[in-house]
């Protein structure tokens, strides 16, 4: 079998995990999709990962034995150089041997990233930001994670930390768990506040929508509640947005970068009417006039960015090529 030939790349996400084996031309050739759970553990968490690879796998009509290597992103704070998740709030993870453990599982060697920098990785050799030099990625989901390609190459920091836009704080003098970008302009975000509303009286569709789970509604309901012009949802989107897009206009202004990709499962099922507000309120608050420029485009491989990218970091392993910003290659 042809070196590489075949990967596997892992979007683990707070709320499911998305998982494909990636063949020739960057295809992909099988697929599963499971639930994260990550209040059961760990040991859980992990058990229907390895279990969803073999099912990838399956679908392709291959075994876990034919791959060359894989690729995960995970959420929260990681160091890609040693394969660690140094903090994942979503998973409740701290200092976790993402890499070891797994590839202990798979006998294979496990390429472990940011979901949001895998993602954007993904865009840029293969979607929205591909053939650019410089771009922020913004994922808005669950939570709110980011990426930074600079020079072509993924951006860590000194910390693998760099492009963590969704825990720069909005409002300082707010309560805690208030603060930040993630908790006002988040899916999860959006959510508490519409049910908090509705259930202070104010109208809206969502409550038929939603068919009665106002607990934790998806994030199509919020897409088809504003299409359909719910008045209350537009004010909260619009607003979140509004958040949002001053939180990347400093971005933007501090870095002089002029392109930007928003991702995510809120930005999948809303397309424009989440990124135009967002592009609006950018391009308003940035530094200078020249800046206005800036590109504010969504995800082009949508919910396939993360497991791409991962797959991709993988085959650059396998090449023997050194990884973003690690400058660690496989060894000969």
């Amino acid at each position: 079998m042809a070196k590489g030939r075949f990967v596997a790349g892992i979007d683990l996400g707070g709320t499911n995990m998305q998982i494909g084996v990636v063949g020739p031309g960057n295809k992909v050739v099988g697929r599963a999709k499971k639930k994260t759970r990550a209040g059961e553990g760990s040991d859980r968490v992990l058990d229907r990962l390895v279990d969803g690879v073999h099912e990838a796998c399956q679908a392709a009509g291959l075994t876990v034995r034919d791959l060359s290597a894989v690729g995960i992103g995970a959420p929260g704070a990681i160091d890609p150089a040693h394969g660690v998740v140094l903090e994942a709030v979503n998973l409740r993870w701290n200092n976790y041997p993402l890499s070891r453990v797994l590839s202990r599982k798979f006998g294979h060697h496990v390429v472990v990233d940011n979901d949001v920098n895998v993602a954007v990785y993904g865009e840029h050799q293969l979607g929205a930001a591909k053939g650019v030099r410089d771009t922020l990625g913004v994922w808005i989901g669950t939570g709110i994670g980011g990426g930074l390609i600079l020079h072509n190459q993924l951006f860590y920091g000194a910390t693998f930390t760099a492009g963590e836009i969704g825990h720069t704080i909005l409002f300082p003098g707010n309560p805690p768990g208030s603060r930040s970008v993630e908790n006002n302009c988040s899916r999860t975000a959006l959510v508490d506040r519409l049910v908090r509303l509705i259930r202070a009286n104010n109208p809206s569709i969502i409550t038929d929508l939603a068919e009665g789970d106002m607990g934790d509604f998806k994030a199509k309901v919020i897409a088809q509640a504003y299409a359909k012009g719910d008045k209350l949802t537009r004010q909260v989107v619009d607003n979140a947005a509004y958040m949002l897009g001053i939180s990347i206009a400093n971005v933007v202004t501090l870095l002089g970068i002029q392109h930007v990709v928003l991702g995510g499962g809120l930005t999948e099922s809303m397309g424009d009417d989440l990124v135009i507000p967002v592009r609006d309120a950018v391009r308003a608050h940035v530094f200078p006039a020249v800046c206005r420029k800036v590109e504010v485009v969504g995800t082009k491989l949508g919910p396939d960015a993360g497991l791409l990218g991962a797959a991709l970091l993988a085959r650059k392993w396998v090449e023997g090529k050194a990884l973003p910003a690690t400058g660690r290659k496989k060894k000969a």
